[in-house]
């Protein structure tokens, strides 16, 4: 049989089927949902449970119907800790809400009514003598038979006593259930914390403590020893990863030169992603930055500092690397003989070979993992995957489990800027996040549209990474937007998603693309760059300390550390965004943490309109509104408080504060 006493269909949240696992991380809460119905009018309950790791049903949360007619149920769930936990839906028939429905109908048209009183009777009677029904429960049953049951007592107070607040306290804590039905169990997958919240940021260690000499016109390279010099300065601004480029041997045929030229200037020192010469591949370091041991120094300093390292996995090779000449069966060879290197037209890659995995997968497979492991034993836990996508998606999906099966902790994050089948194919086959497509959405329709897409529709197996820049990627937007758009995309990408990095030079303004190209002039991918951090910080010209307050207010703040609970304000002006976060009760005492974020996108000028919000969606609770409805706010990014209320007036100057991070005071 398909089908149970009570159907139940559709549940979510189910990756084809159960084959793969939906994602967590602890104490995130998990939008659940499924379409629950019945025959004929008698009213149900749906409940989702939650069973630990070791199969122990540790949570019943009661869904919410999400619609009138839909028959769909709504609720979350919120696992504790990591590990493989599943959850399952249940059906069931609601003895007491369809039991009191029926006797307010037919007390109040004169119908029945000693016999709905009975029933009362038998319901509460039965109920209270139900196995595993607390005591005081148990006995707010009884009393309520009792009354009922009077026949000296108005028929209007026997009713009453079986809708009083301590009845439906009583039923809300323990319903009165029949003809229990429960859907299969399916897999969640909760990974460490780091797997779905966290603050990057990425710096070239060459760069950081390179030394230029204006008589030779050549530079001294940065190396493990210098950067972790700049490890103190990245934990105060807030961030939890540090994030590497490739730190591997650089090949030097057709090695580029500054800005992505085919010509090689003395002393350029190529792009790290062209892996491979003389002195090793993905298992060496470059020579100029260190040894292993000057590398675990630096790790060792990381986590010092409150940091954990994320080490680039670019499976690609310069034509330099031993593989190159050891195993040409690694790459694609044209008809001429030649090894073909990467293009994506119109972009062309002279420096790298692109490995092909049809000709030897399983030797290929073998070395890969061998790579990783070692880095991994050099006390490395994340690892950011250059272009995923121009790989086998079951390469991922073989790779990532085995590494996982071993070591549970280590996360891949998916530097994908493709499609969204394959982009969300490699979150099903294991990445545990993945770069998005947030650095090119500007406007409110299309933030708000993406925003809702990431946070309700595809968390379960696509975490997504809201990096605001990238070596690669300078977009039109902060070419041209002034430090007002700077702010503008931290705020979003701090405030909107668990996950966020930016890259070194952000907090600068940096801004100045190649031309023709959304990408930097003098791009650091091809050649030193010193920056005087500290000086610029002096001056009053440095983001850092806007950035160091955003991650101030992220850890501060856990409803904004899940993905899912985001909601979508409306708004009366056209480039003006709103959204909430919200999430309950965060301690035993029943704490709630909501922030309400409204942001000008425009760069360039002062915005107004009205923002009208879904008071439901903030949790507030009586207590929690003055006498005319309106409610406290305080800006965290400003330290002014106002009143709120459903309808609010709002002007922001892009050139003074163009976000509030408002967070909803509790109490009056």
């Amino acid at each position: 049989m398909r089908f149970g006493r009570i159907p139940i269909t559709e549940v979510a949240p189910v990756i084809e089927g159960g084959l793969f696992a939906a994602k967590a991380v602890p104490g995130e809460d998990i939008e659940v949902g499924a379409t629950v119905f019945r025959e004929g009018h008698d009213l149900i309950g749906v409940t989702a449970v939650l069973f630990d790791p070791d199969g122990k049903p540790v949570q019943r949360s009661r869904l919410t119907a999400a619609g009138a007619g839909t028959d769909r149920w709504t609720g979350t769930l919120r696992p504790r800790y990591a590990g493989r936990w599943s959850f399952a839906i249940e059906g069931w028939a609601d003895l007491y809400a369809t039991w009191l429905h029926n006797a307010e109908v037919k007390i109040a048209a004169g119908v029945d009514v000693e016999l709905m009183l009975a029933e009362g009777v038998r319901l509460f009677t039965r109920a209270a003598g139900q196995q595993g029904r607390p005591a005081g429960n148990a006995q707010v049953f009884r009393l309520a038979a009792a009354v009922m049951a009077d026949p000296d007592r108005p028929v209007a107070e026997r009713l009453e006593a079986g809708s009083e607040p301590a009845v439906l306290e009583a039923v809300r804590e323990h319903p009165v259930r029949g003809l229990v039905t429960s859907s299969a169990s399916y897999p969640v997958l909760v990974e460490r914390d780091r797997a779905g919240r966290g603050s990057w940021y990425e710096f070239f260690p060459r760069s950081e403590g390179a030394v230029y000499d204006p008589q030779t016109h050549s530079w001294t390279s940065g190396n493990f020893t210098t950067a972790a010099k700049r490890l103190p300065a990245v934990a105060a601004m807030g961030f939890d990863v540090v994030y590497l480029p490739p730190i591997h041997p650089i090949g030097r045929t057709n090695r580029k030169g500054r800005n992505n030229t085919l010509v090689t200037g003395p002393g350029d020192p190529g792009s790290p992603w062209a892996i491979g010469a003389a002195e090793g591949g993905h298992d060496a370091i470059h020579p100029d930055l260190g040894s292993f041991e000057d590398f675990d120094a630096f790790v060792a300093a990381a986590e010092e500092a409150g940091l954990e390292v994320a080490l680039d996995l670019a499976l690609q090779a310069a034509p330099d690397h031993p593989w190159a000449t050891e195993h040409p069966e690694w790459f694609t060879t044209r008809v001429d003989g030649s090894i073909a290197y990467a293009e994506n037209p119109p972009k062309k890659y002279q420096d790298i070979y692109p490995l092909n995995f049809d000709n030897d997968p399983q030797g290929l497979s073998e070395e890969i993992l061998r790579i990783v492991r070692l880095w991994i034993s050099h006390g490395v836990k994340i690892f950011r995957v250059d272009n995923p996508h121009t790989k086998p998606v079951w390469f991922w999906e073989w790779l990532i489990g085995e590494v996982n099966r071993e070591d549970p902790d280590v996360v891949f994050l998916a530097e994908a800027f493709t499609r969204p089948a394959m982009m969300h194919a490699l979150g099903r086959a294991g990445f545990q996040q993945s770069y998005s497509y947030f650095t090119w959405r500007n406007t409110k329709e299309e933030l708000a549209e993406y925003f809702t897409e990431v946070s309700h529709e595809t968390p379960a197996y696509f975490r997504p990474n809201f990096f605001v820049n990238t070596p690669d990627i300078l977009t039109e937007y902060l070419q041209y937007g002034g430090p007002a758009a700077f702010k503008i995309r931290a705020v979003l990408a701090a405030t909107a998603s668990p996950l966020w990095g930016v890259y070194a030079g952000y907090e600068l303004y940096e801004h100045v693309a190649r031309p023709g190209a959304e990408e930097y002039i003098d791009n650091e991918k091809y050649e030193f760059k010193a920056r005087d951090f500290a000086k610029a910080e002096a001056e009053g010209r440095s983001l850092a300390p806007y950035l160091t307050r955003l991650n101030q207010i992220r850890r501060d703040h856990a409803s904004l550390g899940d993905l899912q609970n985001l909601t979508i304000q409306a708004t009366t002006d056209g480039a003006t965004l709103a959204y909430s976060k919200h999430k309950e009760n965060l301690d035993p005492a029943g704490a709630k943490d909501t922030i309400v974020v409204v942001v000008n996108l425009d760069p360039h000028h002062i915005r107004e309109g009205l923002v009208e919000l879904d008071l439901a969606a903030l949790g507030l609770d009586p207590e929690d509104l003055n006498e005319d409805g309106t409610f406290w706010v305080d800006d965290l990014i400003t330290g002014e408080s106002w009143r709120w209320g459903a309808s609010n007036y709002v002007r922001l100057d892009p050139h003074h504060e163009p976000a509030h991070v408002l967070q909803v005071r509790r109490g009056r």
